[in-house]
C-alpha cells in the first residue's frame, strides 16, 4: 500500500498550489494504519518547504523518528535542506552532524544551508571538512562556495575555488560560468568577470544580468548600459535582476530620463512586476539627482506600501541636496522612518546629525536624549580588510590590546616611511 500513497503525497507536493494537499493525504495513510517508508517523508519535507509549514515539518521530523528513519541517508538529506529553507540553521546543522553516513548531496545541503543563512565562515567550514573527509567535490559544490566568496567579498577565496575548477577538469557549464561572473562581479573584480563572461560559449538571462549588475554596483555604468543593449541585439529577454542593475547604472551615471524608462518598459513591456528593491533604486536616481520633490512623489504613487529603506535613500539624498530643509521633505521623511522604525537607532542619529550639521542645537539634542531615554545605541561600524587571503573584520570602537599595538606599529612606521620619501622628494 505504501507505494501508492507515496505516489498521491508526491503528486500533491510537485504541484504548485496544492502543497499543503500531501499533508492531509499523509493524514490520510495513517488512518489506513498504512506504514510510511523512506520514499514517503522526503516528498512531505518539500511541500511543507512549498507552502511555508515549519510547524508541520517539525511533526513529521517527529514521525521520522518514530518510525526509525533518523539514519536514513536519503531522509537525512531533504531534512537538512527544509531547515536550511526556512533559515534554522542550526537544526539543519545538527542533523548533518548527527549523520552516521553522509553522501555528497549532504555536504552541498549543509554548505547551501549555511550560505542562505549568512553563515559564511561556516560554510567555507564544512567545505574543508569535505575534503578532509575525501568526498570529491562537484559543480553544486562550487557554484555554492562561489556564491558564498561573493557575498563576503573574499576575492582570494573565490579565485582559489576558480583555480579548483581548471585543476579538476570541471565542464563550466552556464551555472557554473554564472556563478563565476557574478562572485568576480561583487568582489569588485570586474575584468575577471569580463574575461569569464566572454569565453563562455552559452550564457543565459542570469549571466547577462549577474555581468551587468557587477559593472553597475561598481560604478561602470556605460559598460552596464552597453552589455544591456548587446543582450537585447542577442534576442536574450531579461528579468527583474537584469533591470535592477540597469537601474544601478542610470544611478550612477546620472540617467533619469533612462531610468524612468527603464522603469515604464520593466512593467508595460516585459510585464515583470516591480519590487521594492526597484523602486528603491529609482529612488536613488531621483536622489542623486537632486529632484527631491520628484522622488518623494513617486514613493506616493507607487503600488505598494513604501519600506523603511526607501524612505532612508530619500533622507539621505536630502542631507546633501537640501540640508536646511528648505522643502520641508526631509521632516516628512523622519516622521514616516519613525512610525515605521521607532527603534532604529540609525534613523534617529541621521536626523540628529542633520540638525547639528545646520546648527539646529536644540533640535538635536531632543533627537539624541530619545535614544538615552530609550536605552537605544548604534550599532557599531565594521568594515573587512583582506590580507593574504584571510578575511579580518574590524569594528568601531574595538581595542584588543594585542591588534592594536600592532595596527600602532604599523601605521607609525608607513607614517615614518611616508616622511621620508617626502623629505627626498
Amino acid at each position: 500500500m505504501p507505494p501508492y500513497w507515496n505516489n498521491v503525497i508526491k503528486a500533491y507536493a510537485l504541484s504548485k498550489n496544492n502543497a499543503r494537499e500531501a499533508i492531509l493525504a499523509f493524514q490520510s495513510m495513517r488512518r489506513c494504519e498504512a506504514v510510511p517508508n523512506e520514499y514517503t517523508f522526503p516528498f512531505l519535507f518539500k511541500a511543507c518547504s512549498s507552502f511555508s509549514g515549519l510547524n508541520e515539518g517539525r511533526q513529521i521530523h517527529a514521525h521520522v523518528f518514530k518510525h526509525g528513519l533518523c539514519s536514513n541517508l536519503y531522509v537525512q538529506n531533504t531534512m537538512i535542506h527544509f531547515y536550511g529553507s526556512f533559515k534554522k540553521i542550526l537544526d539543519a546543522c545538527k542533523v548533518f552532524d548527527e549523520m552516521s553516513l553522509r553522501s555528497v548531496v549532504s555536504w552541498n545541503s549543509v554548505i547551501t544551508a549555511c550560505v542562505d543563512c549568512c553563515w559564511f565562515d561556516e560554510a567555507i567550514g564544512y567545505f574543508f571538512k569535505m575534503r578532509e573527509s575525501g568526498y570529491w567535490m562537484d559543480e553544486t559544490t562550487m557554484v555554492i562556495l562561489l556564491s558564498a566568496c561573493g557575498e563576503v567579498g573574499n576575492l582570494s577565496r573565490g579565485r582559489w575555488v576558480h583555480s579548483q575548477v581548471i585543476v579538476n577538469g570541471m565542464v563550466v557549464n552556464v551555472q557554473l560560468g554564472t556563478s563565476m561572473v557574478d562572485m568576480y562581479g561583487k568582489c569588485g573584480a570586474v575584468d575577471y568577470a569580463r574575461l569569464v563572461f566572454d569565453r563562455m560559449n552559452f550564457r543565459s538571462v542570469w549571466t547577462w544580468s549577474a555581468m551587468i549588475l557587477g559593472l553597475a554596483q561598481h560604478g561602470f555604468a556605460a559598460e552596464a548600459l552597453e552589455y544591456f543593449s548587446q543582450m537585447q541585439l542577442f534576442k536574450v529577454t531579461p528579468n527583474y535582476v537584469t533591470f535592477l542593475g540597469v537601474l544601478c547604472a542610470c544611478s550612477h551615471a546620472g540617467l533619469v530620463e533612462e531610468g524612468k524608462r527603464c522603469l515604464h518598459n520593466m512593467e508595460h513591456v516585459y510585464k515583470i512586476k516591480p519590487q521594492m528593491a526597484h523602486y528603491g533604486a529609482m529612488v536613488d536616481i531621483f536622489g542623486r539627482a537632486g529632484e527631491l520633490e520628484e522622488a518623494y512623489a513617486f514613493i506616493l504613487r507607487i503600488r505598494v506600501k513604501p519600506d523603511a529603506t526607501i524612505w532612508r535613500t530619500l533622507l539621505s539624498a536630502c542631507t546633501i541636496h537640501d540640508v536646511n530643509d528648505f522643502s520641508g521633505i526631509a521632516e516628512k521623511v523622519s516622521r514616516m522612518l519613525f512610525e515605521l522604525e521607532p527603534r532604529r537607532c540609525g534613523n534617529l542619529v541621521m536626523v540628529a546629525n542633520r540638525h547639528a550639521e545646520v546648527g539646529s542645537w536644540e533640535k538635536a539634542e531632543q533627537i539624541r536624549k530619545k535614544l538615552r531615554k530609550r536605552r537605544l545605541k548604534k550599532r557599531a561600524g565594521e568594515s573587512w580588510l583582506e590580507v593574504g587571503g584571510l578575511m579580518t573584520k574590524f569594528f568601531s570602537g574595538y581595542d584588543s590590546q594585542a591588534v592594536c599595538e600592532e595596527t600602532l606599529l604599523l601605521l607609525e612606521r608607513l607614517i615614518l616611511h611616508m616622511k621620508m620619501v617626502s623629505h627626498e622628494n
